[in-house]
C-alpha cells in the first residue's frame, strides 16, 4: 500500500505553472519509491505565468497525474508585497482547517513549505488527527529575520511578533526540520534546541529542462547578436539588487560591444527601466517565460549574473534558482555578493565581487571579458558537473527519503 505526503505550500505550482516546481519535481521522484504526493497551493501566485483552472468553490482538487494530486486553495489575489499578500497567507491557512477529509486519503507524512510559515499550525493539527509519522517544516527563507534584516522592520513590529512565534512553534513541534540554506543549522538549532533535527536539502533543477531544440525567435530576436552578453535571468525585486546592474550598465554604455538583458519581471521592474541614461542603448528588457524556455535565453548569454544586498541575512546562505539555471547552461557566473560558501564559490564556477559596488561590477564584466571563449567554457564546465551532481531532484529526493 502506497504511503501518502501532503504539502503544505501556498506558492508550489506545476510544470505549466512557470515557477514553484520544487515539490512536484520531488513527487515525481517520491512515487517511484511507492510514494503518493498530494500538494495543497494557492488559487492564486503572482508568480505564476499561467494561473491554475479552478472551480467557485473553494477547493480544486487536481490529479496532475498518477500518484501526483494538487488541491487549489482559493485564495484572495494581490498586488506585490504588503497587507493584501500577507491576507492571503492567513486566508489560506484558515481555509485548510476546512478541507473534505472524506475525500483525501489520511497522510503518513506532512511537510510545511515556508514562507509563508502560518499553515504550520494546520500542519500540526493534521498530524495529531491523523497519527501522522512525521511532521516536517522546509525553510526557504528566514522569516521575520528577512523583514528586519532586508526591509528594516522593528522586532517589535506586530506582524514580526506574529512571525516570531511562529517560527518557535514551527521548530519545536516539527519532527524534523529541512533548510534549504546551507549555513542556517546555528540560527535554527538555537531555537530548536535540538541539532538532529536540523537537515540541508537545496533545491534543484529538471535536467529535462536543457531541451534547446524548442526554439523561440520572438524572445531570441532580440537579443542582440555579435555582441558580449552579460545576462540575468529572475524576478526584479527588492532582494536581487539589481539596480547596481543597471548603474553598472551606465558606466559602460559607451562600450558598443558589451550588452546588458534582463530577462523577467517584477515589482521593480519599472523603477530598474527609469534609472536608465536618455541616450543609453546597451540595456534589453525581456518578459519573463516559462521554465522550459528559460535555458533557450540563458544560452545566449556569455556570462550570467546574479547579486544581493549586504546584509547579515545571507551569511546563513541562499537557495536560489538562478543559479541552477545558468549552471545546467554551463556558463560562467559573475557574482555581485559577500562570500557565503554558495554554489558559485563551492563550485568556482564564476567570478564573486564585491556587493552593491557598480564599479566591482564593471570591473568583473571585463574581466571575463577579455577571458578567451575557451577559458570561460571551463568556467562554465564546472557549475555544470556541480549541478548535476548535488543538485538534481533524484539525488535530493533520497535525502527526504532518508528522513521519512
Amino acid at each position: 500500500m502506497s504511503k501518502v505526503i501532503w504539502i503544505l505550500n501556498q506558492t508550489a505550482g506545476k510544470p505549466d505553472s512557470g515557477w514553484g516546481e520544487r515539490h512536484y519535481s520531488f513527487a515525481k521522484e517520491w512515487k517511484k519509491k511507492g510514494y503518493v504526493t498530494y500538494i495543497f497551493s494557492g488559487s492564486y501566485n503572482h508568480l505564476f505565468i499561467n494561473q491554475p483552472t479552478t472551480e467557485k468553490r473553494i477547493f480544486t482538487n487536481e490529479k496532475v497525474e498518477e500518484g501526483i494530486h494538487f488541491c487549489w486553495v482559493k485564495n484572495p489575489k494581490y498586488k506585490g508585497g504588503g497587507f493584501s499578500k500577507f491576507w492571503s497567507y492567513i486566508v489560506f491557512a484558515i481555509r485548510l482547517f476546512f478541507l473534505n477529509l472524506k475525500e483525501l486519503p489520511k497522510p503518513d507524512i506532512i511537510i510545511v513549505s515556508s514562507m509563508p510559515i502560518f499553515p504550520i499550525v494546520v500542519g500540526n493539527y493534521f498530524k495529531k488527527k491523523y497519527n501522522s509519522k512525521k511532521l516536517i517544516v522546509e525553510i526557504r527563507d528566514l522569516w521575520p529575520l528577512t523583514a528586519i534584516n532586508l526591509k528594516g522592520y522593528s522586532k517589535k513590529n506586530p506582524l514580526v511578533l506574529i512571525l516570531s512565534w511562529l517560527e518557535i512553534f514551527a521548530y519545536k513541534k516539527s519532527d524534523e526540520i529541512v533548510s534549504l540554506l546551507p549555513n542556517s543549522d546555528s540560527y535554527i538549532n538555537s531555537i530548536s534546541k535540538n541539532p538532529k533535527k536540523f537537515h540541508y536539502i537545496p533545491n534543484g533543477i529538471n535536467t529535462d529542462l536543457r531541451d534547446l531544440k524548442k526554439n523561440d525567435n520572438s524572445i531570441i530576436s532580440k537579443i542582440p547578436k555579435n555582441k558580449f552578453i552579460i545576462g540575468y535571468a529572475g524576478t526584479l525585486g527588492f532582494a536581487n539588487a539589481m539596480e547596481y546592474f543597471i548603474k553598472a550598465s551606465r558606466i559602460l554604455k559607451e562600450n558598443e560591444k558589451i550588452s546588458f538583458v534582463l530577462l523577467g519581471d517584477g515589482i521593480l521592474k519599472p523603477q530598474l527601466q527609469s534609472l536608465l541614461d536618455k541616450d543609453q542603448n546597451n540595456v534589453i528588457f525581456l518578459p519573463k517565460v516559462p521554465k522550459n524556455k528559460v535555458q533557450l535565453v540563458v544560452s545566449c548569454f556569455d556570462v550570467c549574473y546574479l547579486s544581493r544586498h549586504k546584509s547579515d541575512t545571507y551569511k546563513h546562505g541562499v537557495s536560489s534558482n538562478k543559479y541552477f539555471d545558468y549552471m545546467l547552461a554551463q556558463k560562467p557566473i559573475l557574482e555581485s555578493s559577500e562570500y557565503i560558501k554558495d554554489q558559485v564559490e563551492l563550485s568556482g564556477c564564476g567570478l564573486i565581487v564585491e556587493p552593491e559596488s557598480p564599479k566591482a561590477i564593471v570591473e568583473g564584466i571585463l574581466k571575463l571579458y577579455n577571458l578567451s571563449e575557451e577559458e570561460r567554457k571551463k568556467i562554465g564546465i564546472k557549475g555544470y558537473d556541480y549541478v548535476l551532481k548535488y543538485h538534481n531532484f533524484h539525488y535530493l529526493s533520497n535525502l527526504y527519503v532518508d528522513i521519512f
